[in-house]
């Protein structure tokens, strides 16, 4: 470095040994907080046994109506909730959504609240991922729930992109299959938080319904439960049976997948 040519020897090595010390400090500082922000780092993980407030998200346009019910089914168990409403008519960017959620969910934090737990129906379920990866949603939220979410994308995104590319908006065209977005996710999620993904072999909505499959959270099939149930994509967030697994997975104890045994008391949870 020419500016320590007028130093003596001793000095130079001096200097320059701070200075690489100072760059090394820089680069650690940087790495951490790279690996807190990808969900890796080494913040603290939420206290499993202190559940915080419930974090709705709603799906594709943004509608609310379904999950008004499930959000009243945990406040009469004591739980405090929040649902975020979309900017726009929620069928804009979902990057613009996650970052609406971590507008609600900070909130709730700020107001002291020790982390949160989050339920995503439909395209929600995905902007939840997007939030907990780019967001530091890791180190914010206790659970994760999706619920009939395209986390492979949807058929339908595909064929509105094909047929009508001007009537298919930036969340549509993120839901295709195979889509820089979904590329971007990739197919599995970490140990932290907790993710479950719950879908109905009944959907005809996201199709194929397997495409909610997680890899690295606990996939619960609703007919695997309760091989009688009729549940459609829309019937998700207010659906006893749905509503009863989401409220014990957000409970105090270890998610974990429902047997057929549980479907009885599954259905009578939330009631």
């Amino acid at each position: 470095m020419w500016w320590l040519g007028g130093l003596s020897p001793r000095r130079r090595w001096y200097v320059g040994g701070m200075s690489a010390l100072v760059a090394a400090a820089v680069l650690l500082v940087a790495g951490r907080f790279a690996l807190a922000r990808a969900g890796h780092g080494p913040g603290p993980a939420a206290d499993q046994a202190a559940p915080g407030p419930v974090v709705l998200v709603p799906g594709y346009g943004g509608s609310t109506d379904g999950l008004a019910v499930l959000a009243m089914r945990f406040e009469r168990l004591g739980r405090r909730t929040a649902i975020v409403v979309p900017p726009g008519d929620g069928t804009g960017d979902l990057r613009k959504q996650a970052s609406a959620l971590d507008k609600k969910v900070n909130a709730l934090l700020h107001a002291g609240a020790p982390s949160v737990d989050v339920v995503g129906y439909s395209a929600g379920g995905v902007v939840a991922r997007l939030w907990a990866r780019e967001h530091d949603g890791a180190h914010k939220a206790r659970r994760i729930v999706t619920l009939g979410s395209p986390h492979q994308g949807a058929d339908v995104s595909a064929a509105g992109a094909a047929l009508s590319p001007g009537a298919c908006p930036a969340a549509c065209q993120q839901l295709v299959p195979g889509s820089a977005l979904l590329r971007g996710l990739g197919d599995r999620v970490g140990d932290r938080p907790e993710w479950m993904s719950i879908w109905t072999t009944r959907d005809q909505t996201v199709t194929p319904p397997e495409s909610a499959r997680l890899d690295g959270a606990v996939n619960v099939v609703l007919q695997d439960v309760c091989p009688d149930a009729r549940t459609g994509h829309g019937d998700l967030p207010s659906d006893p049976l749905v509503d009863g697994i989401v409220l014990r997975a957000l409970g105090s104890e270890p998610m974990s997948t429902p047997a057929q045994a549980d479907c009885p008391a599954l259905r009578t949870i939330s009631s």
